[in-house]
């Protein structure tokens, strides 16, 4: 059959159709095709995954000192005329704050979609412009940005029978210092037990005795532990640099500190008081047990699964039968929870991942036999089956399309349509790559839900080609592209609609905007 069947006068020559007769006539349509698949599956595995997308809504946490004033002198004094000025600044939504003893924390939340970094940067200028409108007794205030990040993803939970919480702090303290130092970690925080303190207990009557006042030994104690330089000398062609002042390399050489003198005798810490190393008085409680829906048996690292020498087995197995299963279910044990949190941008599946497998080696290697580490939240893995979930869905409805084409249109013109699909999503995952977009249930959702739309276009066009290869009874190039011609301006204005109605969608803002956007 020659091309040349068809009236040259009859096929348009717009740069749309000369660009539909270089992909005719040349191997640009397979090279588009593999390039695109290459791309679009670099793309999946590269993307970070994440249950939900991410929602930019810069906050920050201003801590104010005011030793010396109740929480009502310090809403009064400190909180209110903070709030007054943080209200002022552009973009602020929402100024709320908490009076303590000594101490006032304001929270600033800005509109959702607000710069972060500018955001911040406004925060900063606005109170410095503003530090006369606190009394001058304020010490400084410290500002802590937050952010959707810093929700942990992974959680661990030291508990074991017979435990105190004081030491398993200090167990939970060292995993800390472990997990601080894993790439795309943003923050490893430790929940519950005591921390380590030295508490010096005064003796009012020894205190009279030797003529001394609380405000003495709290200065004597204040200046101890104090290295200051004081000065340097050459020796040898090197300069030394010489520090003078106490240095406590112990707790117990507290004791041993001076804090004044009587009757011509120095009058020793010990002499006037106890000091204990130990924990802190205790003011929160962390407990761990089995509850009744511990019935079911973890699989992985997922949340319930102990990690060291219990077995998943044996929990699953303890928690499934008569008495034992009633232990496990209503005795709850001291404990302490070592919360993670990944970085912005971060893999929540590789951070998750990398977490779990440092805990398992700080088990192996430090725990005790009566101390266990127990996944209590893995944000990575539900986020990972949640969107291999998805991932199942979409391509269920890719075959579910490609079948009820070839029941329609015949096995070769839905091949044909078909191949749309892997090339548009593959291009899309790689341009949500570039735009910073990860993968989670918004994403893959717009996916799923473009199927339909993304295939009216092909449909219409290789029916049209059909149609006109069965009147012409031959098939030519010159007749596809009469054909693709013939129907373009309806398909366009078609597309053109569909897209209008959706582009509002991008422009959503509030806590709805990222939710919204992708569909877009």
């Amino acid at each position: 059959m020659s091309d040349s069947a068809l009236p040259p006068d009859r096929v348009p020559s717009d740069p749309l159709t000369r660009l539909v007769r270089i992909f005719l006539e040349s191997n640009l349509s397979i090279i588009l095709i593999v390039f695109s698949l290459i791309v679009g599956g670099a793309a999946l595995l590269v993307t970070p995954r994440e249950e939900d997308p991410q929602i930019v809504v810069p906050m920050a946490d201003i801590y104010a000192n005011f030793p010396g004033h109740s929480a009502a002198e310090v809403e009064q004094l400190v909180a209110t005329p903070l709030e007054r000025v943080l209200y002022q600044i552009d973009g602020v939504e929402y100024v709320y704050s908490q009076s303590r003893e000594n101490q006032a924390i304001i929270t600033v939340r800005f509109f959702v979609g607000q710069d972060r970094e500018r955001s911040l940067v406004k925060l900063f200028k606005k109170l410095d412009e503003n530090k006369d409108s606190v009394p001058p007794g304020v010490a400084g205030w410290v500002v802590k940005p937050v952010e959707i990040d810093d929700v942990p993803i992974v959680t661990l939970a030291l508990t074991g029978t017979g435990q105190d919480s004081h030491p398993l702090r200090r167990i939970g303290e060292e995993l800390v210092e472990r997990l601080s130092a894993l790439p795309q970690v943003s923050r490893a925080a430790i929940v519950g037990g005591e921390p380590r303190a030295v508490r010096v207990t005064l003796d009012p009557d020894r205190l009279r005795a030797h003529s001394l006042s609380v405000l003495e030994v709290q200065r004597a104690i204040r200046g101890a532990n104090v290295t200051l330089p004081a000065g340097e000398f050459t020796r040898a062609d090197a300069v030394v640099h010489v520090d003078a002042g106490i240095a406590l390399s112990r707790p117990e050489q507290l004791g041993d500190l001076v804090i004044g003198v009587a009757h011509n005798q120095p009058v020793f810490l010990k002499d006037v008081a106890t000091v204990r190393d130990g924990p802190v008085e205790v003011t929160s409680y962390v407990r761990h047990g089995w509850g009744p829906a511990r019935g079911f048996k973890p699989h992985g690292d997922s949340p319930g699964a102990v990690l060291g020498s219990v077995s998943h087995d044996a929990v699953a197995d303890a928690a499934s039968v008569g008495s034992d299963a009633g232990s496990i279910r209503h005795e709850t044990t001291s404990a302490v929870t070592v919360a993670i949190s990944k970085q912005k941008g971060a893999n929540a599946v590789h951070v998750a991942d990398r977490v779990l497998r440092a805990a398992e080696q700080f088990q192996r290697e430090v725990l005790p036999d009566d101390v266990e580490l127990i996944v209590t939240r893995n944000y990575g893995q539900t986020a990972n089956e949640k969107v291999n979930e998805l991932v199942e869905g979409l391509a269920v409805a890719i075959v579910i399309v490609i079948v009820l084409l070839t029941l329609s249109m015949g096995w070769r013109e839905a091949l044909i349509v078909s191949v749309a699909v892997p090339v548009v999503f593959g291009l899309t995952l790689a341009v949500n790559l570039l735009f910073g977009y990860t993968i989670n249930r918004v994403t893959l959702f717009a996916l799923i839900l473009a199927i339909g739309l993304l295939v009216d276009d092909p449909i219409v066009d290789v029916e049209n080609i059909a149609r006109h290869f069965e009147e012409k009874k031959r098939a030519t190039r010159e007749i596809v592209l009469e054909a693709v011609s013939e129907i373009r301006p309806p398909l366009i204005s078609a597309t053109l609609a569909v897209i209008v109605s959706f582009l509002p969608m991008f422009f959503i803002t509030g806590m709805m905007g990222p939710y919204m956007s992708p569909m877009a």
